[in-house]
């Protein structure tokens, strides 16, 4: 216990008070240092954040932390510190070694989005909004609004997707990317829920297992803490909507907080006019999305429990391509840290959850051959469906992890999880009016561990994780009039033992400079979708490979990073290559449709240099964006060696700058530019570079009620989002307008 000084004069007892340090967003900050009034040191917060001291109320105090703005306090009695970050740009992440660190300690290459950036987006789309951060980017150009699912893979680091991530999305711990195929669905979060949006680039599997190839986008859900209720409801362009509501409400320990969204469009025509057919229509989507939350926090331990649903329905361009989804998600947990009285306490998080999904597609082929109501036609005339899908699976899960001070500026991370999924996918050909039933059950136990060490200007971090991953009860049916019987051969079960490790070094290099490099393994196990799932987009038809097994990477960066008043800016120079790549290669470029088929690849590296930066030049004022060059390219394999990565640019770059205004408003806008790519393996369809430009702007009456309007695309730009090998294009410009109210929350 550490104890306040206190002069002769003073006659009044000790009483022992905590002291308790947190960031602005809640999380505690561990390793603040606690001066008294005459600059001698009392002592250090622990792992929770807390910090036990005596002396005669009422106490004046030093708090100060790296990375923070340092704050005096006075205590008559047991007190809480919001610090905030030193700069108003400054970012402090949890993600990337779950525990909160700023630009200048993290080995990591990290970026956050805050709430008023999300929303003072011009996009109405998660996707979308992610995009301002550069390098981020989807397996193909469209926003979610249009897309197939199956597209819907997010890119970082130049990595590129199928349909299935790189990159891991999670929500508290619990992973979001989809059971089936590790795509992202974009709609499923509620539009006021999330409170931000962290993103980590570079392998993470040392922490988070697989699909952490790429890096890790973490959404932080907010937590009751007041009696308020928000609406945002806007319309627009194409008939689009997003009708969103978040109600929360706090008493004594308990807190509960409900959101939801209806989101959808009326959509437009994909396909690039000069080669639309009879049979091109509109490709949409109308989604709902609900979440529900209910945690109760006394003392040490917050328990929780969450669940949330999502429905979405879309049209994919032609009359018959359709699909749906249903999800349910549910979710409980604890966060503990230990007695108050003791200065190195550990702090044990667990987390319990599952999901339950319904999916189900359309496929089709197209026609050029002129039909009898239209003899004169001679381009994309029909459409005969092909196959439906439906693909109901469900998921388990469970991860604990326990971290503990070990003395001044050392941390130790012990945990595990495990991951459970359930996969009945049932495909039938409507050609032959064959149905085949795949049942696949895929596990993932792992252990991992992490030692963290601050201290005199440096930063070490090692971790290292080991998965069990397991591809079993594998069995192929196959319907016939007497019912299912299993096909002649069946596809072959596997098991993989990985090591993922990772380290990192920081050099701070006096107040406003440091140097990092880090260096690490990751892995990423093939999704049942890319095993057992035949595919297509448009006039390209992919087939599974239940042969595949999982991409390995190596990976390592080095940084730079400069932190000041005005802002921040860091930059890296990474190169990560992934041996036995899972791709869609090319198998018949003249069949119709185009043959390809998943294999793994020898390698494909991605290297280059990547800029961030925030400033805030004034006090009204807000600038950040950033620029990444990748060069990435198969450098092994039986072919494609030396063509570029599928749907990979090597240049993009954004700039986004933010103005606000109590008595005006906000205005913001945000640019992108994406170099060109190509739409295959063979590096044959080649899409051209664009420049976007969005916008938001907005006015407050009485701080409660905000009417805005928005613009996508603002300039009308044609974009090439796919060539397969009809070209389809995305998002014309399109506008929309709304009202943002807020009740019963005393505002600031």
């Amino acid at each position: 216990m550490a104890a306040c000084a206190q002069t002769s004069a003073q006659t009044n007892s000790q009483t022992s008070l905590t002291l308790t340090v947190i960031a602005g967003d809640g999380m505690a900050i561990a390793g603040a240092q606690v001066r008294n009034a005459w600059g001698g040191v009392v002592g250090q917060t622990d792992a929770s954040g807390r910090i036990v001291v005596a002396c005669a109320a009422p106490c004046q105090f030093h708090v100060e932390a790296p990375s923070f703005a340092a704050q005096d306090v006075t205590l008559n009695a047991n007190s809480t510190v919001h610090l905030e970050p030193a700069a108003a740009v400054e970012q402090v992440t949890v993600t990337a070694y779950r525990m909160p660190l700023g630009d200048l300690e993290s080995p990591a290459i990290t970026r956050q989005l805050s709430t008023e950036q999300l929303e003072s987006a011009g996009a109405i789309t998660m996707d979308n909004k992610l995009r301002q951060l550069p390098g981020v980017e989807l397996f193909r150009r469209s926003s979610s609004l249009v897309a197939n699912p199956s597209s819907q893979g997010i890119s970082l680091r130049g990595l590129g997707s199928t349909s299935a991530s790189r990159t891991l999305v999670t929500e508290d711990d619990v992973p979001l990317n989809d059971p089936v195929g590790g795509w992202i669905h974009w709609e499923e979060q509620p539009e006021l829920a999330p409170e931000s949006v962290e993103l980590v680039r570079g392998g993470a599997s040392d922490l988070y297992g697989s699909s952490a190839i790429g890096g890790v986008v973490n959404f932080r859900v907010a937590e009751p803490s007041a009696n308020a209720v928000q609406l945002r409801s806007s319309y627009g362009s194409y008939a689009t909507y997003a009708h969103s509501l978040l109600a929360e409400g706090h008493q004594g320990a308990w807190g509960g907080l409900a959101a939801g969204t209806l989101v959808g469009t009326d959509g437009y025509i994909q396909e690039a006019p000069w080669q639309r057919g009879l049979v091109d229509v509109n490709s949409n989507v109308h989604a709902r999305t609900g979440l529900g939350l209910i945690d109760h926090a006394r003392g040490p331990l917050r328990l929780f429990a969450r669940g949330s649903g999502f429905e979405e329905e879309r049209d994919n361009g032609t009359p018959y391509q359709v699909n749906s989804t249903r999800l349910w998600r549910y979710a409980v947990g604890s966060d503990w840290s230990g007695p108050r009285i003791r200065r190195n306490q550990g702090t044990l998080a667990v987390r319990a959850y599952g999901s339950d999904e319904r999916y189900y597609q359309t496929f089709s082929s197209i026609s050029n051959a002129p039909t009898a109501d239209e003899p004169t036609c001679s381009s994309r005339c029909g459409e005969t469906p092909t196959k439906i899908s439906t693909i109901p699976d469900n998921e388990l899960g469970a991860t604990a992890h326990w971290n503990q001070p070990l003395g001044s500026g050392m941390l130790l991370l012990a945990g595990g999880d495990v991951h459970d999924v359930r996969v009945w996918d049932e495909e039938q050909t409507l050609a032959t009016g064959s149905t085949i039933k795949t049942d696949v059950h895929q596990r993932d136990p792992a252990l991992f561990g992490e030692f963290m060490a601050v201290r005199h200007g440096w930063t070490v971090a090692a971790s290292g994780r080991v998965d069990w991953f397991d591809n079993y009860d594998v069995l192929q049916l196959r319907q016939t009039g007497s019912g299912w019987v299993p096909t002649a051969t069946q596809p072959p079960s596997f098991s993989e033992t990985v090591f993922d490790p990772r380290l990192g070094v920081v050099r701070r290099l006096g107040a406003h400079w440091s140097l990092s490099a880090s260096g690490f393994r990751a892995f990423r196990a093939p999704t049942p979708s890319e095993l057992y799932r035949s595919t297509q987009v448009g006039n390209s038809l992919t087939k599974a490979n239940p042969s595949l097994r999982s991409e390995r990477a190596t990976g390592w960066e080095v940084g730079v990073a400069s932190q000041r008043k005005w802002g921040a800016v860091r930059g890296s120079w990474f190169d990560t290559q992934i041996n036995r790549p899972i791709s869609a290669v090319t198998v018949d470029p003249n069949s119709s449709p185009i043959l390809l088929l998943r294999e793994n690849l020898g390698q494909i590296e991605s290297r280059g240099v990547s800029l961030d930066f925030e400033v805030a030049p004034r006090r009204w004022l807000a600038v950040d964006g950033g620029y990444q060059y990748a060069h990435a390219v198969v450098t092994k394999g039986p072919q494609d060696v030396g063509n570029w990565i599928p749907n990979v640019p090597h240049n993009m770059a954004t700039l986004n700058v933010r103005a606000f205004q109590p008595r005006l408003g906000t205005l913001s806008l945000q640019s992108r530019m994406v170099g060109r790519q190509y739409d295959n393996d063979a590096n044959t369809f080649m899409l051209h570079e664009f420049f976007r430009v969005d916008a938001y702007g907005s006015h407050s009456f009485r701080r409660r009620i905000d009417v805005f309007a928005a613009a996508e695309n603002m300039f009308d730009r044609t974009i090439e989002v796919s060539k397969t090998p009809t070209t389809t294009l995305g998002q014309p410009q399109s506008v929309r307008a709304g009202v943002m109210i807020r009740l019963g929350r005393e505002l600031k």
